[in-house]
Parts: structure tokens; C-alpha cells; sequence
């Protein structure tokens, strides 16, 4: 009953979601406090006030068909709300007619696709990478083309880009802060990929999109800042949700924003919001859209996540893992002490930590841990690492 492809997909599905489940059965097993569990990236920080407060107001408000239809792209000021944001954090004179309202930024990277790409066109992921996107463009039958980053920093090879770019090329996805590694691109990498697929453009006579996805956004750390992608490349859309900035991941809540600067964006905008009505997203939640406007200046306490940050770090490299300290998100991204990372994972479950191997990835002899967790569980896990890195000494 099941189609081939599906059943294909689900024999290589995400090493996150199996890592997991394999943590609820040692809950059930041990107890929660003694699962030491970091596989998912699911915040467990609340929403900020303001955001709580927005919503309580927009559940108790008389506005007439409060949870209707409304156009598939989205409140047309909610739209507007967050074009002033994007032009006031960028320079670039983005207006709400350069936004589409989506359901995450799973569902509005979908969209993106699905009006991008012919079949058989390339996308260019970086690796390591968010294992859906493999997905994703799968779903709107693209094909994936992996770019290894370079191992000692994850920053994207602006040489490695060029020689993957070929005529079929149509888009780039870049992700920064960067899951899995919480590592943000620098500027100066960001314009030396931008030189490489200028030249690739002019060298091939085509047109390459770079999608930028930015759920991390506001996670940074140590005076690092995100630069602004419309500021980089004039092809480029946004994708964003405030699953990670506002602790809202099960709302599914998030945004597509085309730069302005590539010209007319009349007929892609037009695309986008076909595609998603007729993927099914229809439009974004409606009571979620309009807590936005009172929301888009807030922001998680990132200070909290770089606090959890310092702590599993310093447990990890105490043990003797080694690993990159993040400056976004909230991964850590170390490398395993033997080549089969999964194996590794598999051997860290004795001491009953869930950690998800780096081939998952697509960057095998790494592994995964979200920080996002209780500070105890963080804290509690440092014997279990130090038995576990005994195992390879």
C-alpha cells in the first residue's frame, strides 16, 4: 500500500528522531532524571512574556473572523510588521509585499521548492546539514548536491562551491547558525561564495537562488552577529520561523522574504503563494500571525543557552572529546573518538546518553548533542561522558 519511494525514505529517515525514541525507552526504563537525553532540538525555554501576554489578548479579542481565511500569503499587516523588521535589522528596503506567512520553516522551505525547481535541477546543500533538506528537495524532485565545509571551522569552501555549481544548479541552501554545528558563516565567507556563483552565473548564463534558512537567528553568542543575507545576494530569499527566537516550535509559525533587490518579484511572489495553497498549507495559523506584531522585537534570553553551552562544553572536552565551541543555535557538533560514529552512539547508550551520530548529518565521524535541555541533565551527564570517553582511551 505504501509507495516505494516513501518506504525508501523511511529505511534512511533522521538519525534525530530514532535517537529519540531510543530515549524514551530508557525513561521508561531508568526514570527521566537518570537519561541523560540530548537529541532533540526542542527548546524547553519558555516564551517570552511579552509573546504570552500578546496571546492571551488576541484569544479574548472581539476582531471579527478571528480564525478565518485570509489571503494564502498572510494579515497584510503582520506581513508589513515583519518587512519593517527585516528592513530595520538589514539596510534593505524590504516591503510587505516581499512576505509570505508561512507554517515553519519546514513548510515555507517546501514552498520555496516547489515554486523553484524543475525536475532533475540541483540544489547545493553544505554539509554538515539539516538531514530533511535531503527531503525536502526530494519532495519537488530536485536533486541534492552535498559540498563538504571545511572540518576544523564548518565554514562553508568557497572553491569546493564553485567546482560542485554546473548549469543544472538552481539554488544554494545556506544555514547559519548552523544545524549541527552552531557555527554562523562569517561575512567573509558569505562574499567569497557570492563571487563564485556570480562568476559560475555568467560562465553558465543562468540564474542561482540562495535560500537562506535563519531559525537561529537570534541564538548567538560572543558578540557574533549574523549577517544579513540581502546584504550578500541580490537572488536570495529568507526562510524563518520563530520556532527557535520565540520558543515556538509545535505552533508552527514562520515567514518567506524575497530581497527586493533582485528586480521583479512579481511572478516569484505570485509562485509562492500558489504553492502554498496547493501543498496544503492554505495560509499560516491565524492566532499565531497576530501575536506577531507585538512579538517581533522579543527574543528567547540567549544568554541562557550560551550558559549550558560553557557547560557541556567544558564536561565534553574535559572527558577528552574534541569539538569547535558553537557561536549559534544550540548543537555542539564533536568529533567521535573512531571512525563509526554510529557505533559510537550505539556504545553511548550503555551509559544512558542520547546523542545523534554525525552521519545523520552527512558528515560521518562526528556526533550531535542539543544543549537545550534542563541545566541538571547537562550537569548530571559528566560521569556518563567520562565512562563513556574511558571506553576509547
Amino acid at each position: 500500500m505504501v509507495s516505494e519511494k516513501i518506504t525508501s525514505n523511511l529505511s534512511r529517515s533522521s538519525w534525530i528522531r530514532a535517537m529519540f525514541e531510543e530515549g524514551e525507552k530508557l525513561r521508561k526504563q531508568y526514570g527521566a532524571d537518570k537519561v541523560y537525553d540530548f537529541s532533540l532540538g526542542n527548546p524547553d525555554i519558555e516564551p517570552p512574556e511579552i509573546v504570552k501576554e500578546a496571546l492571551k489578548k488576541a484569544i479574548l479579542s472581539d476582531i471579527p473572523k478571528m480564525h478565518g481565511y485570509m489571503s494564502n500569503a498572510g494579515y497584510p499587516d503582520v506581513r508589513a510588521a515583519v518587512a519593517a523588521k527585516l528592513k530595520k535589522s538589514s539596510g534593505v528596503p524590504v516591503e510587505g509585499q516581499h512576505i509570505v506567512m508561512e507554517c515553519g520553516a519546514g513548510g515555507a522551505m517546501n514552498v520555496v521548492l516547489k515554486t523553484l525547481l524543475n525536475p532533475g535541477e540541483e540544489v547545493i546543500i553544505f554539509a554538515p546539514y539539516f538531514a530533511e533538506y535531503l527531503f525536502y528537495i526530494d519532495n519537488h524532485g530536485g536533486k541534492a548536491v552535498i559540498v563538504d565545509t571545511d572540518h576544523s571551522t564548518f565554514q562553508p569552501d568557497p572553491q569546493k562551491l564553485y567546482a560542485a555549481i554546473t548549469p543544472k544548479t538552481k539554488a544554494i541552501i545556506i544555514n547559519s547558525p548552523n544545524n549541527p554545528t552552531g557555527v554562523v558563516y562569517s561575512r567573509s565567507t558569505l562574499e567569497k561564495l557570492s563571487e563564485k556563483v556570480s562568476s559560475r552565473e555568467k560562465e553558465f548564463g543562468t540564474e542561482i537562488c540562495i535560500i537562506s534558512d535563519e531559525p537561529y537567528e537570534k541564538i548567538v553568542y560572543d558578540g557574533v552577529e549574523v549577517t544579513p543575507i540581502f546584504t550578500i545576494f541580490n537572488r536570495a530569499i529568507m526562510v524563518n520561523s520563530f520556532s527557535k527566537s520565540l520558543s515556538l516550535p509545535g505552533e508552527r509559525i514562520g515567514f518567506i522574504a524575497v530581497n527586493p533587490g533582485m528586480g521583479d518579484t512579481s511572478l516569484l511572489m505570485d509562485g509562492l503563494i500558489f504553492s502554498t495553497r496547493t501543498l496544503g498549507f492554505v495560509n499560516a495559523p491565524a492566532l499565531f500571525q497576530r501575536i506577531l506584531p507585538e512579538s517581533l522585537e522579543a527574543s528567547v534570553d540567549a544568554g541562557a543557552y550560551k550558559k549550558r553551552r560553557d557547560m557541556l562544553y567544558d564536561i565534553i572536552t574535559g572527558a577528552g572529546f574534541k569539538c569547535l565551541k558553537p557561536t549559534g543555535a544550540f548543537y555542539l557538533f564533536a568529533q567521535s573518538p573512531i571512525a563509526d560514529d554510529v557505533e559510537f552512539c550505539k556504545t553511548a547508550v550503555k551509559y544512558n546518553l542520547v546523542i545523534v551520530p554525525g552521519k545523520g548529518f552527512g558528515c560521518s565521524g562526528f556526533f550531535r548533542m542539543a544543549y537545550c535541555v534542563d541545566e541538571n541533565i547537562i550537569l548530571n551527564s559528566k560521569d556518563a561522558f567520562e565512562k563513556l570517553a574511558a571506553e576509547y582511551k
